[in-house]
């Protein structure tokens, strides 16, 4: 991870663009001990520059707000980036080759973990047998999670390993199953490899531009040590900051685990690649799941509104994992019931969290806004499975794969957004997934880019209570990052202000053209409460 540097006292950076509300064309920016103290014109700027420690020349350079990722999975993006990732294998074999190629440079490993294949996205539509994993590995335990995290492939020597009784099948291993087999793989990290992949995962965000991201942990995703490891690593300042929810109905050890929420993935059901995602009406895709199969529920609308009474009284967040309509459906429910025993306005006020909210109705939109419920969601996952031919229609048809991820619908009810990756399900990106809801594979639920930017910038700093920070004016915190953008285009004349191209579309200036085939922004420098976390080299 780069090295922080102590924030000096005041930094002047100028001959650029800032995006900025307090000014649409401030070209100039004034940091003071890890705060906003100023923007506007290049020509104000003069008067600060005798007065200051530091002045950064942007030449033409973006400044905007840092980003947040509101869902990720630190130590297991940091495994992905590290480790065995099979999200571009085009095929079954392709997958097994990368299996072997792993287990021969890996051979002290104890356990051997993989993530990311996608068997949708596979010519023969299959996942690799227990059998050839057997082979590939040389009998070697190996977890090897779906792209969705919902369900896993594993070796016959893994299962050995997992306590108690686990079913032996021949295909993904899914719900308790799979916890069982993801707690045993895990739990073979030892600390030092687990320090060293959420610094890669952190030191990654920071080279994206990324400034906070929301750790989505608990018992059946991660462990405890592995939380609070995580927030000790943020809390030394040389990295993004990290806002922990700890998924578990159980108030006192999310408070005990320094997590803001009760929240996060506390699962209601699973995901809908996996065939676990709870749905009204019966998958459509009789090939993987039973005809009449409508995925799993883990909790009922009782269990949900017991923990946002729990969660609103402890002044804490409340939060769930629900991507199936049926889910959303209980979620709602839940949550109106706890609103009616401890108040409407109280249930508001604490700003519960729905993660996915992928299959939504106008009913369970409207009650979204209704009970103040924040949507944190992510839009790479329509483009990784959205469109006529995706994931979505092969598991639910078209015409109910065309509803889901309905951001515009939610932006229009007044439901706040706050964007996020789910990473390693997809990839830490936030232009991209800015581009991914400005380019939604169904225009009607497509937003603009500066709704999208807002989402993935303020709407992350709302979701944990913060409605001061998030973007750059005077008092916000010194969160942001610099960028290339597009091409150089002419200076002015007196060649005081280089710009680089953004988008006319955007309503804004300084936001890029994030139009499909033009190159994203390149993230040259990113910086947390005045603090420097990244630098790109030669910059």
């Amino acid at each position: 991870m780069s090295q922080s540097t102590t924030p000096p006292a005041t930094v002047l950076l100028r001959r650029g663009e800032v995006h900025s509300p307090a000014d649409p064309f401030a070209t100039a920016m004034v940091v003071e001990r890890g705060q906003v103290a100023w923007v506007g014109s290049e020509g104000a700027a003069d008067a600060f520059a005798d007065g200051v420690d530091e002045v950064i020349d942007l030449d033409g350079a973006l400044v905007t707000p840092a980003f947040t990722d509101a869902h990720v999975h630190t130590t297991s993006t940091g495994l992905a980036l590290t480790g065995l990732d099979l999200s571009g294998a085009p095929t079954r074999e392709a997958a097994l080759a990368l299996v072997r190629d792993f287990a021969a440079a890996r051979p002290g490993d104890r356990v051997l973990l993989g993530h990311g294949w996608d068997a949708s996205r596979w010519p023969e539509a299959l996942p690799p047998t227990r059998a050839e994993l057997d082979e590939a590995t040389g009998g070697r335990p190996l977890y090897l999670s779906r792209i969705d995290v919902h369900s896993a492939v594993v070796t016959t020597a893994l299962l050995d390993l997992v306590p108690g009784d686990v079913a032996r099948t021949d295909g993904p291993l899914t719900a308790g199953d799979h916890h069982a087999a993801r707690a045993t793989a895990l739990g073979a990290l030892t600390p030092a490899q687990r320090t060293e992949a959420q610094r890669a995962a952190l030191a990654h965000a920071a080279s994206l531009g990324i400034g906070s991201v929301h750790e989505c942990a608990g018992p059946e995703i991660s462990s405890e040590d592995d939380l609070t490891g995580l927030l000790r690593l943020a809390a030394a300042g040389d990295g993004p900051r990290v806002i922990g929810y700890w998924a578990e109905q159980d108030v006192d050890k999310a408070r005990e685990l320094g997590a803001v929420g009760a929240a996060g993935d506390l699962f209601v059901d699973g995901a809908l690649g996996s065939g676990t995602a709870c749905l009204h009406e019966p998958y459509a895709d009789a090939a993987h799941t039973d005809a009449a199969h409508t995925g799993t529920a883990y909790l009922d609308a009782a269990d949900i509104a017991a923990h946002v009474v729990a969660c609103t009284e402890a002044g804490l967040q409340a939060g769930f994992h629900a991507i199936g309509d049926a889910a959303v459906t209980a979620v709602v429910e839940g949550v109106r019931a706890a609103a009616e025993k401890v108040g409407f306005a109280r249930v508001r006020a604490a700003r519960h969290r729905v993660e996915h909210a992928e299959m939504l109705t106008p009913e369970t939109v409207a009650a979204f806004a209704e009970l103040g419920l924040t949507a944190s969601v992510q839009p790479a996952f329509d483009a990784l499975w959205g469109g006529e031919d995706g994931m979505y229609a092969q598991r639910l048809g078209a015409e109910r794969a065309r509803t889901l991820n309905p951001f515009a619908a939610l932006l229009r009810a007044g439901v706040p957004l706050a964007f996020g990756s789910d990473s390693p399900v997809t990839p830490l990106d936030p232009w991209g997934t800015v581009r991914a809801a400005a380019f939604h594979r169904t225009p009607e639920h497509r937003v603009s880019v500066r709704a999208a930017f807002t989402a993935h910038t303020r709407g992350g700093w709302r979701a944990i209570g913060r409605d001061d920070a998030g973007v750059l004016v005077p008092g916000a915190p010194a969160d942001y990052a610099v960028w290339r953008t597009g091409e150089l285009v002419v200076q002015a004349p007196d060649d005081r202000v280089a710009r680089w191209s953004t988008d006319p579309r955007s309503g804004t200036p300084g936001l890029p053209d994030l139009t499909p085939g033009r190159d994203l922004p390149v993230c040259l420098r990113t910086v947390v409460g005045g603090r420097t976390v990244f630098v790109r080299p030669g910059e």
